[in-house]
């Protein structure tokens, strides 16, 4: 059996795979670790997104909770990082949230977030897990309470503007997840004309053709009603993408791009360091250069780039799919302050986002996933690094090939980026052929 938790904690089909009995198992396991670790009667400030299965997941996770002696502070259906935000504010001993992000609805998720507010280290999860077969301690039971956060998080968004966005008209699709009631609140605190779209969350539309996977139905948005900016964030609001006036879809390479300028101009890049993912466009490694900036790479996943940030004092980092960093206002990805930071810099420049985003040429980029059998045998095939060598030769500086098996399921990523879209199709076709070979 692989680890429970990945990347983003522990998630699956609800019902199936993440189960009431494994929720309650989670809950009562995390509260053990956390008196293990000095936390007597430990506070969990507990938020969920908006799917069905959040609620009777809640019931279960807060039952474990309680069968250890902790405490259980609910704050109902919030936004990701304004549960990281909340544990921190209220000092609490850990934040969990019950979300799948970006998957679909049937789906959903248990992530939980120490007292500073950042993700669970690797060490702790894997400690919760190797005790979810442990009894429930003979102590006091616990309890549950409403939490009302009232407007702090909102506020604390808001005093992150750069600008005010006057008379800046914004549509925000809110996936109808957990930004719903947010995301406008806090553009329109800032004086934006806003409209919101898919904010009507029932349980079962969340992500369902809209949000951060399909950006481009907020840019049709921006069109049809001549708006200046669109945003598109995901069920939990961790990130968000964003398109111009003229429709075109802005990505987080882009935002990360025009906002390390925006830093490093004003002398707050510390470092004048950016942080990305091995995935990010060249365009952005070389619009980062030409401005003395430099690109720091890590491996797929947010916590990877903060980690890097954390480990090196960095202030900005991201992912070409939206989640960025700001260090000095957020322990993790946060969408709305994304759309904050990224919208209020168009408004302080007097610039459109799109003229923004311009600051940045964004090469063609092509992904193919090979399915494999044996990743390994594709990593030791002589066949698969002449063709990448051949590819990457044909290319020259002007693009670069990448393979990445992926983590969590039985496949190879083949990316390709080059000056057109054809070599890159080309390319990107020769490699995973080469790669499909080799996995018999």
């Amino acid at each position: 059996m692989g680890r429970l938790f990945g990347t983003d904690g522990v998630r699956g089909r609800a019902g199936t795979e993440l189960t009431a009995d494994l929720a309650t198992a989670l809950g009562r396991a995390a509260v053990q670790v956390l008196g293990r670790h000095g936390e007597y009667r430990p506070t969990v400030v507990v938020g969920r997104d908006p799917r069905s299965s959040g609620e009777w997941l809640q019931e279960a996770l807060v039952g474990g909770i309680a069968d250890a002696g902790g405490e259980a502070l609910l704050v109902g259906v919030q936004p990701t990082p304004a549960i990281a935000f909340t544990t921190v504010e209220v000092a609490a001993s850990a934040g969990v949230v019950i979300s799948a992000s970006h998957n679909p609805a049937h789906d959903n998720g248990i992530k939980f977030f120490s007292r500073d507010g950042h993700k669970l280290p690797d060490a702790v999860e894997d400690e919760i897990e190797a005790a979810l077969d442990l009894p429930a301690p003979v102590v006091d039971r616990g309890e549950a309470r409403a939490l009302d956060v009232g407007t702090s998080y909102v506020d604390h968004l808001v005093g992150a503007a750069l600008a005010p966005l006057d008379g800046m008209r914004v549509v925000v699709d809110c996936a109808n997840g957990s930004a719903s009631a947010v995301a406008p609140a806090v553009l329109a605190r800032l004086g934006a004309d806003v409209t919101a779209i898919n904010a009507s969350p029932d349980g079962e539309n969340i992500n369902a053709g809209c949000g951060a996977l399909h950006p481009e139905v907020v840019a049709a948005e921006v069109l049809r009603l001549g708006a200046d900016a669109g945003v598109s964030h995901d069920g939990d609001a961790d990130r968000a993408l964003f398109a111009d006036g003229a429709g075109n879809v802005i990505d987080g390479d882009q935002v990360l791009a025009a906002c390390a300028v925006g830093l490093h101009d004003a002398g707050e890049l510390t470092g004048e360091t950016l942080v990305a993912t091995v995935m990010s466009n060249i365009g952005l490694e070389r619009a980062m250069a030409a401005r003395g900036i430099r690109l720091l790479r890590t491996q797929v996943g947010d916590r990877y780039v903060l980690e890097a940030m954390e480990r090196e004092g960095f202030v900005l980092g991201g992912e070409q799919s939206g989640h960025v960093i700001f260090r000095r206002y957020a322990t993790t990805g946060d969408g709305l302050l994304t759309a904050v930071r990224f919208l209020t810099l168009a408004a302080a420049a007097g610039a459109s986002v799109g003229e923004l985003a311009g600051v940045m040429r964004r090469y063609p980029q092509v992904l193919r996933n090979v399915a494999v059998t044996d990743k390994e045998a594709v990593g030791a095939s002589a066949e698969v690094a002449a063709a990448v060598a051949d590819a990457q030769r044909a290319l020259g500086a002007d693009g670069r090939v990448l393979l990445r098996p992926s983590g969590t399921e039985p496949l190879v990523r083949v990316m390709v980026e080059a000056t057109t879209q054809e070599d890159a199709e080309v390319h990107a076709a020769a490699v995973a052929a080469a790669v499909a070979t080799a996995a018999g």
